[in-house]
């Protein structure tokens, strides 16, 4: 599922139709929280176990009534690391990693993206940039242990501190710490977004070649190497005031509209876009030149978790969106503000 954003800009959330039963009970309970320290420890397992663990399986994703599945392998040898994910549903697409180059692939289009890897995790992967003080913002409770695409989890629910983010309930599988299933929880204990292993086996053979080689098969194919060019929000001309707590710029980049391998050469032709994180969400602030024909009106929508608002400012068109509540995203939104 893609947003309707700037073209620059890709969007795919997950969310399940339904409340767990207990949802509410176990952001609202008074159980004894673990200690902060326990609470980093408890997510740097998990982050290490996405990153430093060989494993494949297939990733079922749903949001707004809207499912989709992707099969996903992960290898590790020494230090290097090689992914491959294959979409299973709708227009074919195939993603492979090496390190922190990425190559996304359109077979029937016959196009592929070359990039350097985004900051933001993604599943089975958790904490994110900006996350050493995650602990301050959040609080985690173990409250079961559970199976998941037959493996033994430690259920564990991060409850936010404050009302400017979402909860998070996490099944961690109990011997190596692998995400197995997570879901951001609205504010009444709902669940916004899902993502789980319908099934999974974890400590396979590493097969790195299933990687290096489908890279290697890319003759012919149309090769777009977007060049992201480090930028100061400040000497673009631009601030943004927000009272936020915990979210931390960890990103500042401009790049070229069309996805083009050149540098942007001016304002005309690029976008700027800003990422701040709290370590576990994310908002996004993208700012383009205005064009009627391309930005018709402002709106505002909502898919599973990620909230999206889009508006002209004065010669310019910003959009920000984010896995965050709407009072968090409008004060991201009203803090942008063009330098006089």
């Amino acid at each position: 599922m893609l947003s309707r954003l700037p073209a620059f800009v890709f969007a795919f959330a997950a969310a399940a139709s339904a409340p767990l039963v207990h949802g509410q009970n176990a952001l609202t309970s008074g159980d004894p929280l673990v200690e902060a320290r326990e609470t980093r420890a408890w997510l740097t397992r998990i982050q290490d176990a996405a990153n430093k663990r060989n494993f494949a399986g297939t990733v079922v994703v749903s949001a707004g009534g809207t499912v989709a599945s992707t099969r996903m392998a992960h290898y590790c040898e020494g230090r290097d690391q090689f992914e491959r994910i294959d979409s299973l549903d709708g227009q074919v697409r195939n993603v492979y990693r090496h390190n922190d180059v990425v190559h996304t692939v359109w077979p029937q289009r016959r196009v592929a993206v070359v990039e350097q890897r985004d900051q933001m995790s993604s599943f089975p992967g958790l904490l994110q940039a900006g996350s050493d003080h995650v602990q301050e913002f959040y609080e985690l409770k173990p409250v079961a242990i559970e199976r998941v695409a037959g493996h033994e989890a430690n259920v564990l629910l991060l409850r936010p501190r404050d009302k400017m983010r979402f909860g998070y309930r996490l099944w961690a599988e109990k011997t190596t710490g692998l995400l197995l299933r997570a879901e951001v929880l609205g504010e009444q204990g709902e669940v916004l977004e899902s993502s789980a292993f319908s099934d999974v086996s974890i400590g396979i053979r590493s097969q790195p070649d299933s990687v290096l080689q489908s890279i290697k098969k890319l003759d012919g194919f149309r090769m777009l190497r977007p060049v992201l060019v480090p930028a100061r929000l400040e000497a673009e001309g631009w601030t943004v005031k927000t009272s936020v707590p915990g979210f931390k710029m960890v990103s500042c980049v401009k790049r070229p509209f069309d996805g083009s391998s050149r540098a942007p050469s001016s304002a005309a032709d690029q976008a700027l876009q800003t990422v701040y994180s709290d370590g576990l969400t994310y908002v996004s602030i993208f700012i383009e030149p205005y064009s009627p024909e391309r930005h018709t009106q402002s709106m505002f929508t909502t898919i599973g978790a990620t909230q999206t608002m889009m508006r002209r400012e004065g010669d310019w068109w910003v959009t920000v969106m984010g896995d965050v509540p709407t009072a968090t995203l409008r004060q991201f939104a009203k803090g942008v503000e063009r330098k006089k």
